[in-house]
């Protein structure tokens, strides 16, 4: 099955967050190659954003090693450009930020869900194809 992954799934693979288990359960599906998993290619730099935000709140002191082991099963990443006027058209008509509508637009056009952990944008956006990474 081809899925979207967000960022803050991929990061649950290194902080101790909650739905961990489900997160890992993920990776080792796709490692399975049950699932085949896709994201924006600015996917790395939003991975590394939170870890070095995790280092300055006290959460983490390696964010380069933590960044390594999130990458070393990276999904396959699909350049921004071409999905920005629809993550735009998006974020102006939902009101939230265009990072977040770019994981959606991907999703739109590949035909599939966007996994996600933000509760926040599936219940913004209900119309579109956004799971919850709590209900896998």
């Amino acid at each position: 099955m081809k899925l979207i992954l967000d960022s803050n799934v991929a990061l649950k693979l290194v902080l101790p967050e909650p739905d961990v288990a489900i997160a890992i359960q993920l990776l080792d599906d796709f490692n399975a190659g049950l699932h085949e998993l896709l994201a924006p290619n600015f996917f790395p730099v939003e991975v590394a954003h939170a870890l070095t935000r995790a280092e300055r709140q006290g959460r983490v002191s390696d964010p380069w090693k933590l960044w390594q082991i999130v990458m070393g099963d990276c999904p396959q990443l699909f350049d921004a450009d071409p999905l920005m006027q629809r993550a735009i058209e998006i974020a102006s008509k939902a009101r939230i930020g265009v990072y977040d509508c770019l994981y959606v637009a991907l999703a739109e056009r590949e035909g599939c869900n966007l996994v996600t952990a933000d509760e926040k944008l599936i219940k913004n956006l209900p119309s579109f194809p956004i799971v919850s990474l709590s209900t896998l």
